[in-house]
């Protein structure tokens, strides 16, 4: 994500017949009478930018005496009570009053803050204002959930996907909850559609927000229309996180509604986009350079922020079964565009897109997507395993299918370290183990970044001083040591001394961060910690405590 500078003010407060609506999943503007008048009224709630940033009362009992960082009741954008019992229960149960309140903070963060916009579907609106509303043909229509990523005024398909994650397995029990969801999913279907290349979104038409720009020049093709767009970056991930979204929803709920005829356009929208990316850079038969479909330059004096060869990218071979990602998920320009932890991560996705679709009675389009899948796989199998001189074999991070490869990790998801997490591998995977042992020390990895305060997986997003807490939460998720977790999450914990989680920390000073507001890495806090109390509940609750699952 890049540290763009935005700042979003937050739901109204004082409106309380507002905010309910918005809680209970009904579109405010339709109850709200005075909705032509309303910014008027948002200035009423703190940006939560800037309200985060500051330490806030009653402070944690614990050492670091940590502050409580959620906004006004009246301030928030979205409530469930089941969620308020789950963080009612770790503050009762945690031993570590400190990382109790990071919980505290982290795990309601995404509907305290980003909920942008949210309409139940209850009430269709048909407004002709919008002529790009096709009412009758699906578009916009049913539930919708605009997320944002926190300090930016845009939603991306990866952070919003993992933003949600964590309350996946509260969908069935709380039908507001799924409800959410199931709008964060049409509203993807939307985005994906209508710009599949591109990585994050601005406000949808029937919302009424206004879009804001990046502040980039960018030249991009396919061209994008910018009130539509907030970036136009092309990321393999971006696609996975999609139909990820969609798995985890039926895994949970069993529900198909999510199975409109938009999500199947998207789906299919989504396959011609993985095609076209599968392509060579010279034509198999007489080696001719063939564009690619996706081009991209930005004017910049920064280099992973643009693509070389006149928005092409490096060469890649053909043959390969892989797909080429422009970008990373860290925003940053890939150096050889198939991207492993990428291609992995689409691998899963569509095996599991495929069992769905077969389960509800899609044989063919299962199969196709099966099929595709499993050609990704072998595909990373045959050319993302690479036999390393001093670990042995694992995974490289970049491959180009000419014997090229970049040996290195990047703590944004998906990554390496996260191959377990993808479902692409077991822990006790021989060549998994190998490269997490590479990626995790400096001599494996250029971008493991240790110093006198903070140590982990940083990227070249931020710099050469700056890792990320996501990383060391990785870490802890993907580890059945002990001391590894505790180690791990003792150096979140004290890197967080406003309570919440940060994008990156300077291994040499910790209170010198990026972003004070990143809902992803606040989702990713909380999804280690019930993971853990599920896992190694000893490790939170006290020797002799019982795991605790919130499915």
């Amino acid at each position: 994500m890049a540290p763009l500078s935005r700042s979003l003010l937050l739901l109204p407060c004082g409106i309380l017949s507002l905010l309910s609506s918005i809680a209970t999943g009904v579109d405010a503007a339709e109850q709200d009478p005075l909705r032509d008048d309303r910014t008027r009224y948002q200035a009423a709630c703190p940006d939560f930018k800037a309200y985060s940033m500051h330490a806030h009362p009653p402070f944690s009992n614990g050492p670091l005496k940590l502050p409580f960082q959620r906004p006004s009741i009246h301030c928030r954008t979205f409530e469930s009570p089941l969620v308020e019992e789950i963080i009612d229960y770790m503050n009762e149960h945690m031993t570590d009053k400190d990382m109790a309140r990071i919980f505290e903070n982290a795990f309601p963060n995404t509907l305290d803050t980003t909920v942008r916009w949210h309409v139940d579907g209850t009430k269709q609106k048909k407004d002709k204002k919008h002529s790009n509303i096709q009412h009758g043909l699906g578009v916009w229509e049913g539930p919708q959930s605009f997320i944002v990523t926190g300090d930016i005024n845009a939603e991306w398909l990866r952070d919003s996907t993992n933003q949600l994650q964590q309350y996946q397995t509260l969908a069935k029990k709380d039908k507001k909850i799924e409800n959410l969801i199931l709008g964060a999913i049409n509203t993807q279907a939307e985005f994906v559609i209508g710009s599949p290349y591109c990585n994050a979104f601005q406000p949808p038409p029937p919302s009424r927000l206004a879009p804001s720009g990046n502040g980039q020049g960018d030249t991009v093709h396919p061209a994008y229309e910018p009130s539509f767009v907030f970036e136009c970056k092309y990321e393999l991930d971006s696609l996975a996180h999609f139909l990820s979204i969609g798995n985890q929803f039926y895994n949970h709920t069993k529900s198909t509604a999510f199975l409109t005829t938009r999500w199947y356009t998207a789906l299919e929208t989504l396959m011609n986009v993985v095609a076209q990316q599968s392509k060579p850079t010279f034509t198999p038969e007489r080696g001719q350079y063939e564009r690619n479909e996706y081009r991209f330059q930005r004017r910049t004096d920064t280099g992973t922020e643009t693509l070389n060869l006149a928005g092409i990218g490096n060469p890649l071979n053909g043959g390969t079964g892989l797909v080429r990602s422009a970008f990373r998920p860290s925003d940053d320009a890939t150096i050889l565009g198939y991207l492993i932890p990428s291609n992995a991560m689409m691998a899963v996705e569509l095996k599991r897109t495929a069992a769905m679709l077969k389960e509800v009675g899609k044989t063919k389009l299962a199969a196709t997507v099966m099929e595709r899948g499993e050609l990704i796989e072998a595909g990373v199998r045959e050319h993302g395993i690479v036999n390393h001189k001093v670990y042995g074999e694992v995974f490289a991070f970049e491959v180009d299918g000419y014997g090229s490869q970049i040996m290195m990790d990047d703590a944004n998801l998906p990554s390496l370290l996260a191959l377990p997490l993808l479902g692409f591998v077991d822990r006790d995977d021989k060549i998994y183990q190998n490269t997490r042992r590479m990626i995790l020390e400096k001599p494996g990895n250029p971008y493991f970044l240790s110093g006198f305060e903070f140590r982990g997986i940083g990227g070249p997003h931020i710099g050469l001083q700056n890792a990320w807490p996501m990383s060391l939460l990785v870490q802890a998720m993907t580890s059945e040591d002990d001391v590894e977790i505790a180690e791990a999450l003792k150096f979140v914990k004290e890197a967080s001394p406003r309570g919440l989680v940060h994008e990156s920390i300077n291994v040499n000073a910790r209170h010198d961060y990026t972003r004070s507001w990143f809902a992803w890495a606040n989702s990713v806090f909380a999804q280690t910690i019930l993971d853990l109390a599920k896992r190694k509940p000893h490790l939170l609750f006290g020797e002799g405590a019982k795991p605790y699952s919130i499915e």
